[in-house]
């Protein structure tokens, strides 16, 4: 059975105030919950939050990272740099790298290579715009995305790692996916895995991200195919957020 996840996101909030009292409620509230949990926080505050959950079971991510190993790239963060200071996971191609940095397809596969090379787990995001929705090509763009994946990593590549399917309209919005067509999305992205690899397919995580709240959890993670969440604004308030981890045990 697939293990699920709960991916906090903080994005560019936080302060080391507001993270030592978010820090300190999701410790207290975290024991008893059978998902694993980790938190994104921005770069700054990445050793705070390590150093924070060492010896807990949440442990931490970061948001971004470059498709560069070393060298003169000012203002960039490689994957080295982010093991080195606890990190485990990584989210890439989040919609808001792709839509508001530009960042394309080639880029975001490099930076998974990238942080395979580190030893980190890419949460590898994927999602259509309102606009591709309502005409219909959901599937076509999601399928792009990770065809653009496979070629250059092969569906070994996915061994261990995360998909994360993230709705463009409903990041931020305040809109989400209905279950069902969250679930329609997981199991057409585990069926075209399946077809290159059964054992694969059926051992990968892929999560929903999309305006996931405590009182749509429960009901998102039921579904067969989904299995937890990357979790953006309610990630910022322990108890939401506790309240999502509970909904995915």
């Amino acid at each position: 059975m697939r293990r699920k996840i709960v991916a906090g996101n903080w994005k560019m909030h936080g302060s080391n105030a507001q993270n030592r009292d978010l820090l300190s409620a999701l410790r207290a509230g975290s024991v008893s919950l059978g998902c694993e949990v980790l938190v994104c926080p921005p770069y700054p505050y990445l050793a705070q939050v390590a150093d924070a959950l060492e010896g807990t079971a949440i442990v931490c991510g970061a948001q971004n990272l470059s498709q560069h190993l070393e060298g003169a790239f000012t203002g960039e963060v490689s994957a080295a740099m982010l093991a080195d200071l606890g990190c485990r996971y990584v989210i890439i191609g989040h919609s808001e790298r792709r839509t508001l940095f530009g960042e394309s397809d080639a880029v975001l596969v490099a930076k998974f290579v990238a942080a395979r090379q580190a030893g980190l787990c890419p949460i590898f995001c994927l999602g259509e715009s309102l606009a591709q929705r309502q005409a219909g090509k959901t599937l076509e763009v999601v399928f792009e995305q990770l065809n653009s994946l496979l070629q250059v990593v092969g569906v070994e590549g996915l061994v261990d790692a995360v998909l994360a399917y993230e709705p463009v309209w409903a990041i931020g919005t305040g809109l989400s996916a209905t279950p069902e067509e969250a679930q329609e999305v997981h199991a057409a992205l585990r069926g075209m895995l399946s077809a290159l690899d059964v054992d694969v397919a059926a051992a990968l995580r892929i999560l929903y991200g999309g305006s996931v709240k405590a009182g749509n959890a429960q009901e998102l993670f039921v579904q067969p195919d989904i299995d937890g969440g990357l979790i953006g604004g309610a990630s910022l308030v322990a108890q939401d957020f506790l309240a999502i981890c509970r909904a995915a045990n």
